[in-house]
């Protein structure tokens, strides 16, 4: 079954070398990494604030963004893409770190609210919508919530971090899917795998 195809994927994170590592950039990661599997150059682009690269292949035309205005700025980014290219929210995904899921876990979602995610919270904002879909991928949780800024903005440990790679290559090899609107399969093939 298909759903609305994909036109622009939004990988969430924080630039600079500062930031790089840290959980909060596994949305940076996700970009990163379907990009190099399609062959898709990421340059900077200062009209929509960040590095933009673009799929098109067999039937597909995915935008894929990594803005460089900060987490809390996203929004801009997204906003000023979205409206150039004129992409509704409904085709639109978001990749973020979540502290609700362990590391190793990825779950697609469509549609919500912000669940206390500042960049989640500037692109609704932006958008007017809360329709975009979103790509959540588990970083883990301090276990304290007043440990969470901290912690996101820390790189995980050796194990961790592999779990999350896993995580984030698996939901790079659904890209085409998803920019061609097969949300289900691409759906179950990352929320049964083991």
């Amino acid at each position: 079954m298909s759903a609305t195809p994909m036109r622009l994927i939004v990988g969430l994170g924080n630039p600079g070398s500062k930031y790089a590592g840290t959980r909060h950039n596994a949305g940076f990661w996700l970009v990163e990494r379907a990009a190099d599997r399609l062959g898709v150059n990421l340059r900077s682009e200062r009209k929509f604030q960040g590095a933009l690269g673009r799929y098109r292949e067999s039937g597909a035309d995915l935008h894929l963004l990594c803005p460089d205005t900060y987490m809390n700025h996203s929004g801009r980014a997204v906003a000023a893409l979205t409206r150039f290219h004129r992409i509704a929210p409904e085709a639109v995904l978001v990749a973020h770190d979540e502290i609700d899921l362990p590391p190793g876990v990825v779950r697609l979602k469509r549609g919500g609210g912000h669940g206390g995610h500042n960049g989640l919270r500037d692109i609704i904002s932006a958008l007017g919508s809360r329709e975009f879909a979103r790509l959540r991928i588990g970083v883990g949780h301090p276990g304290n919530s007043d440990q969470v800024i901290p912690y996101v903005l820390h790189a995980p440990g050796r194990d961790e971090r592999s779990a999350i790679d896993a995580a984030i290559d698996a939901a790079a090899t659904q890209v085409p899917d998803l920019a061609v609107g097969h949300w289900d399969s691409a759906q179950q093939q990352l929320h049964t795998r083991g």
